[in-house]
This record gives structure tokens, sequence and C-alpha cells, in this order.
């Protein structure tokens, strides 16, 4: 379980506008964090065209690396911290490129100044 690799995870029970049910997700917490049994991940749902430039999505394409079957994004507003436990099957891995991308809109909806 590492940082850029897509899990199926089990979001469920949620609450109030919680993202939920079982479905894709990108690690990103830093590797060296592991020997905690929780990661912070960041969920992925369908790409729809009312998602174009909302800055706290990020596309990802399926391609045979990561997994995904359709046109995606991680939703970096839904970010939160899980138990291992929930991580069901990895599904593969997202580029170099994509992570710099994830992390850029997450520190926008931290309001970090990088």
């Amino acid at each position: 379980m590492k940082q850029r690799e897509i899990w199926l995870v089990n979001l469920d029970p949620t609450l109030g506008a919680e993202i939920s049910k079982t479905r894709p997700a990108l690690i990103v917490s830093a590797d060296e964090m592991g020997i905690l049994p929780l990661r912070i991940i960041a969920p992925i749902t369908d790409a729809k065209p009312h998602y174009l430039n909302v800055p706290w999505l990020v596309e990802l394409a399926p391609t045979r690396a990561n997994g995904l079957k359709k046109k995606s994004v991680v939703d970096l507003f839904q970010v939160r911290s899980v138990s291992s436990q929930r991580l069901v099957k990895k599904w593969g891995l997202i580029q170099t490129e994509e992570f710099e991308h994830v992390m850029q809109a997450l520190q926008q909806v931290f309001g970090m100044r990088v």
C-alpha cells in the first residue's frame, strides 16, 4: 500500500455528503508514514462534463497501468484517513506527473502556498 497506488476501498459507512460505497481511491500519504495501519486516500469517481476546471478534481484517463476502466477524477476535497483494512484490492499505479497534479490540487484544498 504505497503512495500513487490506486486501490479499491470500502468507504461505508459514511455520513452526510461524504463520498460512499466501495470505489477506487488513490493513496496520497507518504510511504514513510506506512508504519501506521492507516492510509490517507482520495476517492476516485467518474468524470462528468461539469467537473472540468474544478480545482480539487484531477482527471485521470484510463490506462492499463492505473486499472481504471473509464475517464475518472480524483476528488481531493474528500481526502481522508482510513484503516488499511478498508483497502480491498490493488488496482494500479498513476504516473509521477499525474501525482504532481494531485499534490498541487491538494495544496489548494488546504490553502498551502509552496
